[in-house]
């Protein structure tokens, strides 16, 4: 079987995950977004896998609830980080036939 070949030449887009399958059904079980995101943990800015990094969520891979629907919200930037992690969020998509919705992630108001 051929290895999966993922296009790097595109720049990686932020995007959205929702909760809901093409066809309007809300995705079971209704935990699946912390769930995905608990997975996906381990990916921080500054590298460091440490032990305790189970506890937090990864600023690159959140749950959310976007107009009530159970959504992951993913930064491009962890394709800078890990390029397998992030594909496999998209093909996690694709594969539970839930939206997609490619977006911007605007960064925080300064305080």
């Amino acid at each position: 079987m051929a290895e999966p070949t993922f296009d790097t030449t595109q720049p990686a887009m932020d995007f959205i995950i929702q909760g809901i399958t093409t066809n309007g059904k809300a995705f079971r079980p209704s935990d699946w977004a912390d769930r995905l995101c608990g997975i996906m943990s381990r990916f921080h800015p500054d590298g460091d896998n440490g032990y305790d990094r189970h506890l937090q969520f990864s600023p690159y891979v959140l749950p959310s609830m976007l107009d009530g629907v159970r959504s992951v919200v993913v930064d491009g930037k962890l394709h800078e980080l890990e390029p397998l992690a992030y594909e496999f969020l998209r093909s996690f998509a694709k594969d539970n036939d839930l939206l997609l919705v490619e977006a911007c992630i605007l960064p925080d108001r300064p305080a």
